[in-house]
């Protein structure tokens, strides 16, 4: 074999694996990556209209995800980025963001509504947001420490009809006012 036909080959090789690792399948890492642009680093959300997805249950969170794509789960953005996914993606992303260290936010919340929040997830949320919502039972999320004004805008959904839910969290939540949502968030949002 000539040195032309030597090199022809070797760059041809280089070309097959060069475009064989372009078309390699994303990891489970570099899906949840483009979450972090507004869920933060590692799902720990900066901001306060933005959920902490990061050490929630993979469950809920691939629930989730697939009930924005469907239009199921009422939406802004959530509803366009998630059609860009198929179910095997969001599947192997939730299960990678439930890897990752939960991080609650500090936050302070009115002392007189926490009191009577605690009262309402004792009666009403406990058993499947463990430990004040520190915890999560199948797919519930943990809640503690999650921002206030994205816990008071779930709130709101499910008081309007906006977001359905489960015939258990709908039996709980049907029979609560306004007011005492208000007071459950400003629970959660106060726990560490």
């Amino acid at each position: 074999m000539t040195r032309k036909w030597k090199h022809l080959a070797a760059l041809t090789g280089g070309l097959v694996l060069s475009a064989s690792v372009i078309a390699a399948e994303p990891s489970p890492a570099m899906l949840a990556n483009a979450c972090g642009g507004c869920h933060g680093t590692n799902g720990a959300s900066a901001g306060p209209s933005m959920p902490t997805i990061g050490g929630q249950s993979a469950i809920a969170i691939a629930e989730a995800m697939k009930g924005f794509k469907s239009g199921d789960r009422p939406a802004t953005v959530m509803g366009r980025i998630a059609k860009g996914y198929s179910d095997a993606e969001i599947d192997a992303m939730s299960k990678y963001l439930a890897t990752q260290k939960w991080v609650g936010v500090g936050q302070k919340a009115d002392a007189a509504a926490i009191a009577k929040g605690k009262d309402l997830h004792d009666k009403n949320c406990k058993r499947c947001h463990l430990e004040n919502g520190k915890e999560f039972d199948e797919n519930a999320t943990v809640l503690a420490g999650q921002w206030l004004e994205y816990l008071q805008i779930q709130m709101d959904d499910y008081a309007s009809g906006a977001r359905k839910m489960s015939e258990k969290k709908a039996e709980r939540m049907k029979k609560l006012s306004r007011q005492e949502l208000e007071a459950l968030a400003q629970f959660y949002a106060s726990q560490k």
